[in-house]
Formats: structure tokens, C-alpha cells, sequence
């Protein structure tokens, strides 16, 4: 692998072009890192370092591409602990380096030879790991990183690195002690000091009065007649840092002519190829965390998907068996309720409405988590799926937000809205859950009917999950309002109830307001029946 090809590498992107690509946001979709919050996508990854929305991407080559990675990572447990093994000694290399720039000494020879043993350790940790799993790897983006490790890794150069660390390393770690000499002035004040030798002995404590007695000092060099400080004993943090750096810098002192070669290997040859694997690190530690969730979810039972992609333009959705995986991993595993949903030439928008806790806001982030796993290359919770990228994900979901003080919570909700608005397109997901919940039933109907309007003009696939039954009501006067003018159609969706109770099923039906009322009243008492009973007359 060429140094150009080096340093445009990823374990994320087919080519240089796609690299380039995705950092000028070529390819990057809208979705922030509060909407992946508020889906529950972020809980399920959990990245410590970086941010998801940097990952999103809207091109088929790389979700393609990445899709092949994961499966690589999923079915060889083994490339995916090797990557877990490389992070921390990765982020070593970073503290080093750090720290090395806070202190501004860029010839530290210990500390030098701390980073080539971290890269070395490295090298060795993908290449044992990569060569283990050889057999399992399918994808292109594994099958280059282990040719190029081997191909590092059986160098004569790295053979000879090896070699040259293994000689400098054995020499630190033969001092065993550092003899200081001090010089005194005629009224017996230190002058001078310094380092005399380093040796492969340390010093050996004495009978003090006995060495004074003999006064023969020479022939018995390395015993102490009386220590020089309390080392580490009563002693603040800076005496002791100080003492430190004084020793550390001695060392540096005599060793000075071995780190001026030792520091251009380092410069020519490690740093190079140790930026390579640090640049890698924001794509290792996402490629961890996504294995880890599609390897939980399929050990609890739950199924997931190789999607079929469709083009943009589609703006397809079409899932078969979709289900909530943040509700899955809390213990529900493969027996979570799963839904089949679609986007089609009837409906371009969906209003959802249902009994409370009976599953709305479940299936909207169960959509939004869909879309957002899709583009961010990872295998879909579902048993089937068609699915076109989208160019955004925006949620207008309850919040509390501070806005609120100066706007009133509807005004806030308005102005979110109104947002939302300024940036979808055609291409977008818009997902609403419990919208204008904060003012009354009529207020809030006739504003959502303007909303539902504005959103079946711009074209964009809608889930507006409510509690506002009147809504549907509008549905028709919207769709024979906006859709001779080029609108999407709306249709309904029903959080089912059977028997009286939840299924969590969800169904594309016409909502019937009076059996979620009579839920309600049912589960808080206040059914005729229930009432009667509290008043003695049952």
C-alpha cells in the first residue's frame, strides 16, 4: 500500500474518493447527534469518543461496503477482539504523545522508546489477529489491512526496528542506579552537581558509622553512607516530579547521542505508519460498538436484515417484522412484538393514534432507528427491508426545554416545527411523536392539520404518533386539498388494542376514538361498570 493510499485508508469507506467525499459532506445526511439521542440510538452504541452524526452517509457504495466489514466482525469473534485489544494501546500512543507536547520536549529518549514498543505492540496485535481470522474474512476492508499489516510486519525494516528496540531497550533497563557527584565551595556549599555513571548495580545501604570510622570510601563505591534525600517520604507532589524530571533528563543527557539516530527512525518510518492506525481509531472504536449491538440483538433472538437498497428517488420504506431494538436489549429479546410498516403511493405520511403506552412512540423511534442503522451501514432490526437512503431524520419529540420561559411551550413546539420546515426535503424522514400535546384538543387539531398539509407538500416520508383522534377527521379535507397539487397522501395507522387489551400490534386502519377512551377509563376505574362499584351500587 502506497503512502497516498496509506493515509486516505478506512476500515468505513471503499476509496480515497469516498473519504474526500464524506469530509466536504458530500455524502453526510442531516442528523444530529440530539436526534440520534432521542431515538434511542445513542444509547444502544454508545460511542465514548466522537460523535454518530460524523458516521451517517447517504451513498450505497459505502453502506455496502460497511455492511461487509461488520459481517466480518459478527461471524469472526476473534477479528473483533483483536480491535478490542488495539484501541487502549492505541489511545496510549495518543496520551504519550500528549504529554509530550505539554511538557515541549520532543527528545525524550524513554518516552521514545515507550511509543516505537506501543506501535510494535500494535503491528504484532493486528497482524496475530488478522492472520488468525484470515480464513473468515470476506469484505474488502479487512482483506487490505491485513496485507498491508503483513506486508509491514514481515519488512526487513520492522525486522531490524525489532532488533534496534530489543538493543535500547535492554540498555534502560540495565540501570539500576545513577551516581551523583557534587562539588563544594571552600565553605563546604554545593556548587556543582551531576551525573558521574549509570550503572547496572544499584546501591546498597551501609552501617553509617562504621564507613565513617574506616573512611575508605573508594573501595566500596556502591554502598550509601548516608542518603542523599527522604525519597518519596514527606515530600510534595512537585519535589518528587522534580527530583524525577532531574533523573529522566540525566538519562536523556547520556544517552543523547543514541537518541539522535533513534529519534530519525522514528521520524521516518514509525510516525508515519502509527498516524495511519491513530487515524483509525474514531472508525475502530464505531466498528466495536456496532458489532457489539447486531452481535446482543442476535443472541437474544431477535432477527436482523441485509437491506434491499433502493435509489433515493424511491423514497422507499417497506419493512416486514420491524421492531424497537433499545426495547428489545431491556429484556424483551426475541420475543419483542414486531410491525410491518410501508411508505407507499397511498401513503407518503402516516398519522398514528392509539391508547396511551400502547406502543406509538415504540414503532416511531423503531422507524427512525431503521433509517439511522441503515445509513450508518449496520444490518436493520427486521426480518425484511426495503429501503432508500434519506437525506436528513428530523424529530419534533416533548422536550423541555428553556424556550418555554420566553415562548410558552406551545410557541416552542411552533418554532420547532417551524425548523423543521426551513431544512426537509423530499429526501427527509420526519418523525413526530406527541406533537402540540400542550394546548387544547381543537387548538392543537387545527394546527396539526396545517403541519400534516405543509408536510404532504414537501414530499417527505411522515410519522406523526398523537393522542389526537380528532385529527383524522382532516385526513380527508388534506388529501383533497394537496394531493391534486402534487402533495403526499395520508393515511392512518392504529396502536391496536384486542380484547381490551394492548397488543402493541400496529395496523393500517381507520382509528376508532371511542375504544382508546374506554382503555383509558377502564385502566384508571372510571368505567360505568368500575364506578358504580366504588359507590356501593354493584
Amino acid at each position: 500500500m502506497t503512502n497516498d493510499k496509506l493515509e486516505n485508508f478506512s476500515l468505513l469507506y471503499p476509496n480515497a474518493d469516498k473519504v474526500v467525499r464524506h469530509l466536504t459532506s458530500g455524502d453526510r445526511p442531516d442528523v444530529s447527534d440530539e436526534v440520534s439521542e432521542e431515538i434511542g440510538l445513542a444509547e444502544i452504541i454508545d460511542l465514548k469518543n466522537g460523535k454518530l452524526s460524523e458516521f451517517f452517509t447517504t451513498d450505497p457504495d459505502v453502506i455496502t461496503y460497511r455492511m461487509e466489514t461488520f459481517s466480518d466482525l459478527i461471524e469472526n469473534p476473534g477479528l473483533c477482539d483483536t480491535l478490542k485489544k488495539l484501541l487502549p494501546i492505541l489511545q496510549d500512543i495518543m496520551e504519550l504523545r500528549r504529554l509530550e507536547a505539554d511538557s515541549g520536549d520532543a527528545s525524550d529518549y524513554l518516552s521514545s522508546i515507550t511509543e516505537i514498543e506501543l506501535y510494535i505492540s500494535s503491528i504484532d496485535t493486528l497482524d496475530d489477529g488478522l492472520n488468525a481470522a484470515s480464513d473468515g474474512i470476506k469484505g474488502k476492508a479487512f482483506s487490505a489491512l491485513r496485507d498491508y499489516i503483513n506486508e509491514l510486519a514481515e519488512s526487513d525494516y520492522y525486522s531490524e526496528l525489532n532488533e534496534k528496540l530489543a538493543e535500547l531497550t535492554d540498555r534502560v533497563r540495565e540501570i539500576r542506579s545513577v551516581t551523583i557527584g557534587v562539588n563544594l565551595d571552600p565553605q563546604l556549599r554545593p556548587s556543582e552537581a551531576g551525573v558521574l555513571s549509570i550503572n547496572s548495580e544499584q546501591f546498597r545501604s551501609g552501617d553509617i558509622l562504621e564507613k565513617i570510622l574506616r573512611l575508605n570510601f573508594k573501595d566500596d563505591e556502591y554502598t550509601c553512607i548516608a542518603n542523599l534525600v527522604p525519597f518519596g517520604k514527606k515530600q510534595s507532589e512537585n519535589q518528587k516530579a522534580a527530583l524525577s524530571n532531574a533523573f529522566y533528563s540525566a538519562i536523556n543527557e547520556v544517552y543523547k547521542s543514541s537518541l539522535r539516530s533513534w529519534k530519525r527512525i522514528v521520524q521516518m518510518y514509525v510516525l508515519e505508519n502509527t498516524e495511519f492506525l491513530l487515524n483509525l481509531m474514531p472508525e475502530i472504536e464505531f466498528l466495536i460498538k456496532g458489532a457489539r449491538l447486531l452481535g446482543e440483538l442476535r443472541d437474544c433472538g431477535c432477527p436482523l436484515c441485509r437491506p434491499e437498497i433502493a435509489p433515493a428517488d424511491e423514497l422507499a420504506f417497506d419493512a416486514t417484522g420491524l421492531y424497537n431494538p433499545q426495547v428489545a436489549l431491556r429484556g424483551v429479546g426475541g420475543d419483542i412484538v414486531r410491525n410491518d410498516l410501508k411508505f407507499d403511493e397511498n401513503a407518503g405520511i402516516y398519522v398514528l393514534s392509539g391508547p396511551n403506552r400502547g406502543g406509538k412512540s415504540v414503532i416511531t423511534c423503531a422507524l427512525g432507528l431503521c433509517q439511522a442503522m441503515f445509513q450508518l451501514g449496520l444490518f436493520l432490526p427486521a426480518e425484511k427491508v426495503r429501503i432508500s437512503p434519506c437525506d436528513g431524520i428530523f424529530t419534533h419529540f416533548p422536550t423541555g426545554a428553556e424556550d418555554t420561559i420566553d415562548k410558552g411551550r406551545l410557541g416552542e413546539e411552533c418554532a420547532r416545527l417551524g425548523d423543521i420546515f426551513s431544512k426537509v426535503t423530499k429526501y427527509s424522514l420526519v418523525l413526530l411523536d406527541e406533537s402540540l400535546s400542550s394546548t387544547g384538543s381543537y387548538e392543537a387539531s387545527y394546527i396539526a392539520a396545517e403541519v400534516l398539509a405543509g408536510f404532504s407538500m414537501a414530499g417527505c416520508r411522515t410519522l406523526f404518533s398523537t393522542h389526537l383522534h380528532e385529527l383524522s377527521a382532516f385526513i380527508p379535507e388534506i388529501n383533497e386539498k394537496c394531493v391534486p397539487e402534487g402533495g403526499k397522501p395520508i393515511d392512518t395507522l392504529v396502536a391496536g388494542i384486542d380484547e381490551g387489551r394492548r397488543s402493541f400490534k400496529i395496523l393500517r386502519a381507520k382509528p376508532d376514538g371511542k375504544s382508546y377512551a374506554r382503555d383509558i377509563a377502564d385502566r384508571y376505574g372510571l368505567s360505568y361498570d368500575s364506578i358504580l362499584k366504588k359507590i356501593g351500587k354493584r
